[in-house]
């Protein structure tokens, strides 16, 4: 079965791919100049850019990500991002996001 495709944030939209309790996989969708807002979240995260390009902050220091680039987000780091140049994130979340389902 397809998980729907659901807004978050302007211009962003998230659609989770595969999940059980210990793992998930959701693809966020960006225009350009939408954000994802800074926040934290006690789940290990890792980011991967399918495409596009993006302005990282994880705890206060900064990344430039393209497609092809990925990064961790540890648990309980403040992050957010800003879409350069529109494109597809594909995240994985340990444990899953029960906020997400």
């Amino acid at each position: 079965m397809k998980n729907p495709i659901v807004p978050t944030d302007p211009g962003v939209r998230r659609q989770v791919l595969a999940e059980n309790a210990d793992l998930m996989l959701v693809a966020f969708r960006f225009e350009t100049g939408a954000k994802g807002k800074l926040h934290s979240h006690p789940h290990v995260q890792a980011t991967y850019v399918k495409s596009g390009r993006f302005a990282f902050s994880i705890d206060g220091t900064e990344h430039d990500l393209g497609a092809g680039d990925s990064l961790i987000i540890p648990s309980q780091a403040r992050h957010g991002c800003v879409c350069i140049e529109a494109g597809t994130l594909i995240d994985t979340f340990t444990p899953r996001r029960a906020d997400f389902l």
